[in-house]
């Protein structure tokens, strides 16, 4: 459609040489212009009417015939154009924040600056009240996640630095199961890994191989824990058994002090012998160290301890005070070697060792030692550098013997030795069999241990 009029064709050639002036199109309307009255200095009406009627700009050269323009007595200039708020579609640079363009709140030609809407105050509006509900919920859920990777990552290379090399699987004719799950904890003498320097530090001597200084049964049951020690000079029957290592049948060796079953043929010929006289199954072994021992309690930065009446021991290195203390990785170790001191000897050394371990699994077994990566990895580390368990004990395996002989520390459970009929060939001592068989068939059968030892 055409909107131009037809009546002589506005850059069609014109019938006269005059040039034509503007024509009207009847859709576009010029805005209006609000009446101001002229101001003085602007000399408009006499002073402009004359010069633009004499002749001046560009009509000089138009000659005397030129048609007049029904708008000629209206020309204001730019600046007069914007004092009026006439618009010329020139763009003077301003921007308005929002839309652009020639919307209502854009800052086109005869656009209207962006309006803002007064907040409560008068003034601009605040930004929004934070949402602290659903910040709560999501920085719990990144705790959460982040602290389930965290206990994955520890899981996995805890696991990868155990040490299962006892095969429980050759172990012949095992009693059958319990409804308790048992633990035969060992700690040896082994030097492995000491230096001489710490090896006369700890009192340790430097005899090659190892041997069993302390043995203990530690029965994890619902109706409460309980930790016996086995002397290391009972005096048991050692059966027939196979070879670890060569894998030969060996026929029964009689009658023997417990501690020679482990130096024969190591953990798994120590773990038949204690099933064979006692009837109760072993579900997993756990073997440490001197140097074990001693770097756990130091990485835990020391264990407390009630030591209820002093005792020194040149053999051992021990000298204590009565009282409750701190005892380092030296001291404890010293504290669960001593035997000389004592009138009862080994008895009254397996009962020290029962409640150092419980005080030391109760500080290791904390959430400020768990939850403490400065403190839970050297503890990790240090022990299972030279913890040696069998092949079927997992991570959480460990971790439930700890809190087992942590319960007994809190008095969920008992400690006891193994109950003792008098004495036997070489020193050795004897069990009181009919205790120790009721003993069996409590744990077993998950009672609770109603058994008293008279040592």
């Amino acid at each position: 459609m055409n909107d131009w009029p037809e009546d002589g064709g506005y850059g069609r050639g014109g019938a006269t040489p005059q040039p034509e002036g503007p024509r009207r199109m009847s859709h576009v309307r010029r805005p209006q212009m609000p009446q101001q009255p002229p101001r003085p200095d602007q000399g408009y009406g006499q002073g402009h009417d004359q010069g633009y009627g004499q002749g001046q700009g560009r009509r000089q050269g138009h000659g005397q015939g030129h048609r007049q323009n029904p708008d000629q007595g209206y020309n204001p200039s730019f600046t007069q154009a914007q004092g009026t708020g006439y618009d010329s579609g020139y763009s003077s640079g301003q921007v308005y924040g929002g839309q652009q363009g020639g919307g209502p709140q854009g800052g086109g030609p005869g656009g209207v600056p962006p309006q803002y809407t007064p907040g409560p105050g008068g003034g601009r509006p605040g930004r929004p009240a934070p949402d602290w509900r659903k910040r709560i919920k999501i920085g719990s859920i990144v705790l959460v996640v982040g602290l389930l990777v965290w206990g994955v990552g520890t899981y996995a290379w805890a696991s990868s630095r155990m040490r299962n090399e006892v095969d429980l699987s050759k172990v012949i004719e095992r009693p059958a199961e319990g409804d308790c799950t048992t633990y035969l904890i060992v700690g040896s003498d082994s030097r492995e890994g000491m230096t001489a320097e710490e090896k006369k530090k700890l009192h340790t001597g430097s005899a090659e191989g190892k041997r069993t200084d302390s043995m203990m049964i530690l029965a994890a049951c619902s109706s409460g824990n309980t930790m016996v020690s086995l002397p290391r000079d009972s005096w048991v029957t050692i059966p027939n058994f196979v070879g670890s290592e060569s894998g030969k049948a060996y026929p029964a060796r009689g009658g023997s002090k417990l501690n020679a079953a482990y130096a024969m043929d190591g953990p798994e010929l120590l773990v038949r012998t204690v099933e064979f006289n006692t009837g109760l199954r072993i579900d997993h072994y756990a073997e440490i160290g001197f140097a074990g021992f001693a770097n756990i309690v130091d990485a835990l930065g020391g264990v407390e301890l009630n030591i209820e009446k002093g005792f020194k021991d040149k053999k051992s290195g021990a000298d204590f005070q009565a009282g409750t203390q701190t005892l380092d990785g030296e001291q404890a170790l010293a504290f669960v070697r001593t035997r000389y001191a004592f009138a009862e000897s080994d008895l009254q050394r397996t009962k020290n060792q029962q409640k150092f371990l419980s005080a030391l699994a109760n500080q290791a077994a904390t959430p400020g030692t768990i939850l403490n990566p400065f403190a839970l990895y050297p503890t990790l580390g240090a022990g299972l550098d030279t913890l040696i368990v069998d092949k079927d004990m997992s991570l959480y395996d460990l971790g439930q013997m700890f809190f087992a002989m942590k319960g007994i520390n809190s008095g969920d459970g008992r400690s006891m030795n193994m109950p003792i009929a008098g004495s036997a060939p070489q020193g050795s001592l004897k069990w009181d069999m009919p205790k120790v068989k009721q003993l069996v068939e409590q744990i077993k059968n998950d009672q609770k241990v109603t058994v008293e030892s008279n040592r």
